[in-house]
């Protein structure tokens, strides 16, 4: 495991995606259920161990690496790359970053080889932008914090073995690991979503759950400074590359169909308003990617200007992948409205993609904010 080639991982997962994944997407999409093999192929190829270090298990990829995979498993399956998204890149990098060292030997090992699924479980009825506001409580019972509250639309729950809970007692904001066999802790699908179908979505409560003090996530008080915000860092990264990657689908299908369909007596393709719609997509996947690039550099040696160029690559790719999936439906016409081509799917699917991890208009604020600080001149 510690001569990982990065790119023999991206071979095996470009095979998988284009053998496993996008001839059955339609199907996980249609059955709202990612199956039991896919998890377990994934787990298999050391994927959903893809960004842990190999000390704990994992592939070690760095950002640009594991940012490619995204796209790799992306463009073939939204909802396969959502379990990259929620159990690699944000419960596990999170604990990577900030658990204890004996939490880390607890679980990183067993999350890297998939043998444990994780979720995070932050969204509440109330409670979506607004992290703060999580109204879940926790309080102190001698080595143990119990929970009662409700979360809601929580991806993978359905099937996750563990939680990453953030909870509040009166405005003092925690995190925790809670197992999903522990006494009061419950699960409640979900169904009848616009995208992400396959993610095993449900509702997640806890009455009076108990959990051991050691499985509190980087302290008391740190449940939303840094706990969340970490947890939103590697999941915005995560859905960057994912825009990149149903834009590039999108592409694919738009190019594909053009080249062939024929309205006319010419192929559509050669109409100058079918052109420009390709052009477009084609120009903004090229610079999504390359923000998404400039984001991982910045990661990789965590600058301060890693959150801000994450929150720029997500912002633009989640917007030119809605663009460019909408296009591509267009280019499709009838075809493009009908489940049986994948333009209707990934039209719904990139929609999401501007509301989760930080919906555009969230990030439109920070931006605007970071732009003020910076470019304002100050005379």
């Amino acid at each position: 495991m510690s001569d990982v080639d990065p790119s023999e991982v991206i071979a095996r997962a470009r095979s998988f995606a284009d053998t496993g994944l996008a001839p059955r997407a339609a199907e996980f999409d249609r059955d709202e259920r990612l199956p039991a093999d896919v998890v377990r192929t994934m787990a298999a190829e050391g994927f959903l161990g893809a960004a842990i270090p190999v000390r704990w298990g994992g592939l070690g990829l760095d950002p640009l690496a594991y940012g490619e995979l995204t796209e790799v498993i992306g463009k073939a399956c939204a909802s396969t790359r959502a379990l990259l998204t929620v159990h690699t890149s944000i419960v596990a990098g999170t604990l990577v970053d900030l658990a204890s060292k004996r939490l880390k030997e607890k679980y990183l090992p067993a999350l890297a080889r998939g043998e444990r699924i994780a979720c995070f479980a932050l969204s509440e009825e109330n409670a979506g932008s607004d992290a703060a506001a999580v109204a879940t409580t926790y309080t102190r019972k001698g080595d143990t914090f119990v929970l009662n509250g409700r979360k809601k639309w929580i991806s993978f729950a359905g099937i996750a073995d563990l939680f990453l809970v953030v909870a509040s007692d009166h405005g003092t904001t925690s995190a925790f690991i809670v197992e999903r066999d522990a006494p009061g802790v419950d699960t409640r699908p979900m169904s009848g979503f616009l995208g992400n179908r396959a993610t095993h979505i449900a509702e997640v409560a806890f009455a009076d759950v108990e959990v051991p003090a050691e499985n509190l996530v980087a302290g008391v008080g740190a449940g939303f400074g840094f706990v969340v915000n970490t947890a939103l860092l590697h999941g915005r990264y995560s859905i960057a590359w994912a825009g990149v990657a149903l834009a590039q689908a999108a592409v694919e299908e738009m190019c594909s169909y053009a080249t062939r369909r024929e309205q006319f007596g010419v192929k559509i393709g050669t109409q100058q308003l079918v052109q420009k719609m390709v052009a477009d997509a084609v120009t903004n996947v090229a610079a999504a990617r390359e923000l998404c690039r400039r984001a991982g550099r910045f990661l990789a040696p965590r600058t301060a200007d890693a959150a801000m160029e994450t929150n720029i690559a997500k912002y633009f790719s989640s917007t030119i992948a809605q663009r460019a999936t909408s296009d591509a439906v267009q280019v499709l016409g009838g075809n493009g409205c009908w489940s049986g081509f994948p333009a209707e799917r990934l039209f719904r699917e990139a929609k999401i993609l501007e509301v989760i991890e930080g919906t555009s208009q969230l990030q439109q604020v920070m931006i605007a904010d970071f732009g003020y600080k910076k470019y304002a001149r100050k005379n």
